[in-house]
């Protein structure tokens, strides 16, 4: 486990289990970054930001609405519902919540907890191997198709100024890790499920690596790697990312909520919005297709809940 002596000063905004769940991802992240990922190439003609060859420069990205369209979470549950982990009243629960999360462009925390505690459930005496074998396949399935185009640029110039490039979400390290490797991200930043002998017990180390757990994920991260956060930058869509914003240099308000675009404006920080069409920009949700899939996924929830009356 990483030692406490890692964290520079920090606001007293953390608990004690956010201070554990940003350090356990930050050493899981490290870990699987380190296993044969190679440096990437500087490339010429770059602008002045990122600055090529600052090695104490990194970047890093929320995942959910920021890098991806929807939860996840989400996705990884429609994956194991398919493979057959849970039952349909289940997937009407993931089906609501993802219906509400988009819809809404903001986390809920009751959403989020329901929903993590349906997955600890579902994963409880499974193999981590085996989910990690199961996430290659679900990103195939219904993640790559969702990936934002324009933050994906983001993070690619980063990548060819030299500097590493991690996500940072709640998502289960193990998935987080599959979705950056995919995307020849450096790694990831994840909640980190406990396991004894390789197998899920169905509890968590620390806590959910959202709020204030990400932003201590990442100041832990930054002191192990020698990095120079004032000069780093990070992405997010949500208020809730505020204190991992307000860690860097260079913070982005990606696909923002309204909390966000506020405080955004405030602090001058940078905007960039890759919904379409005005209901996106009004609601958070990616314009025309994304709509019918919110309408699909809440009236199928919709429909099971009846029929279980």
């Amino acid at each position: 486990m990483a030692a406490l002596g890692w964290l520079t000063p920090r606001r007293r905004s953390a608990t004690a289990r956010s201070v554990l769940a940003g350090e356990a991802s930050a050493e899981a992240a490290r870990k699987s970054s380190q296993e044969g990922q190679e440096t990437p190439q500087v490339a010429d003609g770059e602008p002045e930001f990122p600055v090529i060859g600052d090695d104490k420069a990194a970047a890093f990205f929320d995942l959910d609405n920021t890098v991806m369209q929807g939860a996840a979470l989400f996705h990884f549950g429609r994956g194991l519902y398919k493979r057959k982990f849970f039952e349909t009243r289940d997937l009407a629960k993931f089906a609501w919540q993802q219906a509400w999360f988009r819809l809404a462009g903001v986390e809920d925390p009751e959403h989020m907890q329901d929903a993590r505690d349906s997955a600890l459930s579902i994963v409880k005496g499974h193999r981590v191997a085996e989910l990690e074998s199961i996430g290659e396949e679900i990103y195939d399935e219904y993640m790559a198709d969702r990936i934002w185009p324009g933050t994906r640029a983001l993070a690619q110039a980063h990548l060819d100024a030299g500097q590493k490039v991690w996500l940072v979400t709640a998502a289960p390290v193990e998935i987080a890790q599959v979705i950056a490797r995919r995307l020849g991200l450096t790694g990831a930043l994840g909640t980190v499920a406990e396991s004894v002998d390789g197998i899920y017990t169905g509890k968590l180390v620390g806590e959910p690596l959202h709020g204030p757990a990400k932003a201590e994920a990442v100041r832990a991260l930054a002191a192990a790697e020698g990095l120079d956060l004032s000069r780093c930058a990070a992405y997010s869509d949500s208020h809730n990312d505020i204190p991992m914003l307000s860690l860097v240099g260079h913070p982005y308000a990606i696909n923002p909520d309204a909390k966000l675009r506020r405080h955004a404006r405030e602090k001058d920080w940078r905007l960039r919005d890759y919904r379409t069409g005005r209901k996106a920009a009004k609601v958070g949700i990616p314009a025309a297709a994304g709509v019918g899939a919110v309408a699909g996924g809440t009236a199928a929830a919709i429909a099971l809940s009846r029929r279980r009356r």
